[in-house]
């Protein structure tokens, strides 16, 4: 199977683990609402008029309600515009390493702002197993539609502005404020070693994850505590302000699925014998998060970033630049039914293509097809397929394709993926506690 990159949504992925899948029984069911229908065709439609108006838009999501989220980000608009914000996300990055034809790459040799290997835009460098290559397989394995079971979790950002792990959240006076420094000067007129030294269990159980974790292992100096501050302070002292978008997401991310969740609050006692500390779930998943944030973990990595601020585009909208591609449609295809519906392990996407760029586990997705030259919704794959000799003169891309295409199809995916939730005082976790967005996907693909 091959594909062009001609869509305008990309994504950026890193593999860890998860569990078991669900999958449709039935091979024609539409999987989709009448209303999802309906709003596909009208795009469809308004595509056929005006292409470029079409590739423009952004990519539809919604949250758990089925109720769409705005576009939100932190960044400055100085440095969306300046795009700085990559660079500084990149500082990130380069605290991680790759594997790539079994050689291990760290990500701080790679250039600012552009992810390596990104023309070797292929799924076999992302899956466990690249076990279904053919559309019409995975039609008849009835690989459409795939839950994982055990969802992974979410959790906070832990932004480095409130302190990373140091936040207490817990404390209805915490300030939270945009402001590291009015934070941290909150906590330091109010230091655990003092709570603690005067015994009030109240105030105690409103320490933040980090203070807690300290006064576990005997540490009255703090020294976790300390270095989650010291993480903000750098950038606080050089820039006069931690950008509110700075956190450990690339923890929480792998996190979420390589790590059981945590269901219920865990009592212990400190190393005096007597006080009693507890952990909510919530904080458990904090210093799971900053565990895989900590150990920089080789990562299969697919896709890339393009700088350049307004790329060009042709007469339709097609971004003419090869280098300003990430994850094409098909590989993202590939990926994302051999790895969820297949493997049945999740994998991290970078699901925007813009000035927003967080990781967020993947749980679940599900697609059927429409027909390119009747621009009309199928849940049957033959009658989704179009013969390219038929279609050629209405492609709208067709100097882009392969040599070898014989056929096109169109899909509409409808991919969801884990997102934060604010930390609370939860004595049980579950499911039911996270938050998840779907984005809506339409693409066509080459068949050869």
């Amino acid at each position: 199977m091959s594909d062009p990159n001609d869509n305008p949504e990309r994504a950026s992925e890193e593999t860890a683990q998860a569990g078991t899948i669900e999958v449709s029984g039935d091979q024609e069911a539409p999987l989709v609402s009448d209303a999802d229908i309906a709003a596909l065709e009208e795009t469809l439609a308004a595509f056929a008029q005006n292409p470029s108006q079409v590739l423009n838009r952004p990519i539809q999501k919604f949250d758990g309600d089925g109720n769409p989220v705005s576009p939100y980000t932190p960044f400055a608009q100085a440095d969306i515009a300046s795009r700085r914000f990559i660079q500084a996300s990149d500082e990130y990055r380069k605290e991680h390493s790759m594997e790539h034809d079994g050689v291990i790459v760290s990500l701080a040799e790679v250039m600012p702002g552009r992810a390596p290997y990104a023309g070797n835009d292929r799924a076999e460098n992302l899956v466990d197993e690249l076990k279904y290559t053919k559309l019409s397989s995975m039609h008849a394995a009835r690989l459409r539609a795939a839950t994982l079971p055990v969802q992974p979790w979410s959790d906070d950002y832990w932004g480095l502005f409130q302190g990373t792990l140091g936040c207490r959240y817990g404390d209805e006076s915490y300030p939270k404020d945009l402001d590291w420094g009015v934070n941290h000067r909150y906590v330091q007129q109010r230091s655990a070693a003092d709570i603690f030294a005067a015994g009030d269990a109240a105030a105690i159980d409103k320490l933040s994850p980090s203070e807690k974790y300290d006064l576990l292992v005997g540490d009255r100096s703090g020294t976790l505590t300390e270095r989650m501050w010291e993480m903000g302070r750098y950038y606080y002292e050089r820039d006069g302000k931690v950008e509110p978008w700075m956190g450990i997401c690339h923890g929480w991310s792998p996190a979420a699925y390589m790590l059981a969740r945590p269901r219920r609050a865990v009592d212990v006692v400190a190393p005096d014998g007597t006080t009693k500390i507890r952990f909510y779930p919530a904080d458990i998943k904090a210093l799971a998060s900053l565990l895989w944030a900590q150990v920089a973990p080789n990562s299969r990595f697919i896709g890339g970033r393009f700088n350049e601020p307004d790329p060009e585009q042709d007469s339709n909208g097609r971004i003419i630049a090869q280098s300003a591609f990430d994850t094409n449609p098909g590989t993202l295809h590939l990926s994302v039914v051999n790895q969820i519906g297949v493997s049945q392990r999740s994998f991290v996407i970078d699901a925007t293509y813009d000035y927003e760029v967080w990781n967020q586990p993947v749980s679940e997705y599900k697609y059927s097809y429409f027909n390119p030259l009747t621009r009309k919704f199928s849940a049957s794959l033959t009658r989704a397929q179009v013969a390219y000799d038929d279609f050629k003169s209405e492609d709208k891309f067709k100097k882009y394709r392969s040599d070898d295409v014989r056929s096109i199809v169109g899909v509409y995916m409808q991919l969801s993926y884990m997102v934060e939730v604010h930390p609370r005082q939860r004595d049980v976790d579950g499911p039911g506690h996270d938050a998840f967005n779907t984005a809506k996907y339409m693409y066509d693909l080459e068949l050869d």
